[in-house]
């Protein structure tokens, strides 16, 4: 059986952690192929919420093996509150049991999350996440199958507590690591998740060849990506397709869907370009009905229109088979809505994304307007969804201006809109007939 995988086909934060929740009720394994604590996805089980950073979101289905794949940088003590809350909600404690972590991922440690706090131009969560991949390409970091040769290297500890605190005094941040430090932390990650380290991209490869449901996760959006993001202001990994099964370890031949998840607006947190975002009440509109905070910082999300070339270089890029559109009822109460369609660079017109975040900030957005749709309150959303999809309506359970606009984004991107979110809670999604 191939794998699925998910994407962000945004800036991040368009709902991919629901639909993976609901994929992973019907899925055997859920890996993360990159990214850390830098992620927060958002999963809303009736009155229970859960937010989620480094945790897999296939964690509700407890027949659901979880893997931190080797395109991650993780943070042990982050890992460590998430479990705890899990634990205090659900009394389980799947570390070694069918939480696995990747003996090629690499440690985000205390040095590397004082290094990232000094950030002021990037915009960055401040996690460390950076950091922790600049060791791993200078070939500098440490790996969980590491740990055990490195907290008991002195000279290791030694050479590396040394150039740790030499680049904190160089960025200019007050604090310093120290041989004791460094052994400290690399013993208490030995200890708390030792059981739970493992040959994943072999457990996976062998899950599939036995034709198991595999489901890939991934972080932040397309936009963010480091190669074909708005650079510089993007993260530190891989956010695409081409990531998903390097990231866990497996061939790329494993792919059958991928599944785009959009928001029915755009969002993007910190800083960079952002052609389509609104300074008007209808962007305060879009972020407070939409609850428009990072789950990760809780920094207010900049909001404004679906923007088409945005979605047009993320489906180049990743190929998505099938598209899912979140949060359509926060525009429930706008009279009128826009798309935009193509960019104004100096009078010249554009319809794919310019390279440059300079001129990408230059950019005059050119849109096409189509109606809006009355605001619905929550409860009747969901139960729309769950009349449309016991009784098989489909998409004409939505109100007409609703309806009109999901149907104008599916052909205008050409990739079909499989199914439509229209609140948090996990029921609230209505399926294309």
């Amino acid at each position: 059986m191939p794998a699925s995988v998910v994407l962000g086909a945004q800036w991040g934060d368009e709902g991919k952690g629901k639909l993976v929740d609901q994929l992973a009720q019907e899925s055997n394994w859920v890996a993360r192929f990159q990214g850390g604590n830098n992620a927060g996805h958002t999963i809303v089980l009736g009155d229970q919420v859960l937010k989620l950073h480094q945790l897999p979101s296939g964690l509700t289905n407890p027949d659901c093996q979880l893997v931190l794949g080797a395109g991650m940088v993780i943070d042990p003590w982050v890992l460590e509150e998430e479990l705890n809350k899990w634990k205090e909600s659900s009394g389980e404690s799947p570390e070694g049991k069918r939480l696995w972590i990747s003996e090629r991922a690499h440690v985000n440690l205390p040095f590397h999350r004082l290094y990232d706090g000094a950030d002021v131009k990037i915009g960055t969560t401040g996690r460390g996440i950076g950091p922790t991949y600049r060791d791993k390409i200078e070939r500098v970091g440490v790996r969980f199958c590491d740990i055990e040769h490195r907290r008991t290297d002195d000279e290791w500890l030694q050479e590396n507590a040394g150039r740790m605190t030499s680049q904190l005094t160089a960025h200019g941040v007050s604090g310093s690591i120290s041989a004791s430090d460094l052994k400290e932390s690399l013993d208490w990650v030995a200890a708390r998740f030792g059981n739970a380290i493992k040959p994943t991209g072999l457990m996976l490869d062998l899950a599939l060849r036995q034709g198991e449901n595999v489901l890939l996760e991934g972080a932040q959006g397309c936009l963010l990506d480091i190669d074909h993001g708005t650079y510089p202001f993007v993260t530190s990994s891989v956010t695409s397709r081409a990531n998903a099964t390097h990231g866990v370890g497996i061939h790329p031949g494993h792919i059958g869907e991928v599944y785009g998840v959009v928001k029915a607006y755009t969002t993007r947190v910190g800083h960079g370009p952002f052609p389509g975002e609104l300074f008007d009440d209808v962007g305060a509109y879009m972020g407070k009905m939409g609850h428009e905070f990072g789950t990760t910082t809780g920094r207010p999300r900049r909001c404004g229109w679906l923007d088409l070339v945005v979605l047009r270089h993320a489906q180049r890029l990743n190929g998505f088979t099938q598209l899912t559109l979140t949060k359509l009822d926060v525009l429930g109460g706008l009279d009128e809505l826009e798309i935009v369609v193509g960019y104004d660079l100096d009078g010249q017109f554009l319809s794919e994304m310019p390279v440059c975040s300079e001129d990408m900030a230059k950019v005059k957005i050119v849109t096409e307007k189509v109606p809006g749709f009355p605001h619905i309150e929550m409860d009747e959303w969901l139960e729309m969804a769950r009349d449309a999809n016991e009784n098989g309506k489909g998409y004409s359970a939505l109100p007409d201006g609703a309806r009109e606009y999901v149907e104008k984004v599916e052909a205008m991107l050409g990739v079909p809109i499989s199914s439509v979110g229209v609140g948090p809670d996990r029921e609230a999604t209505i399926y294309k007939v």
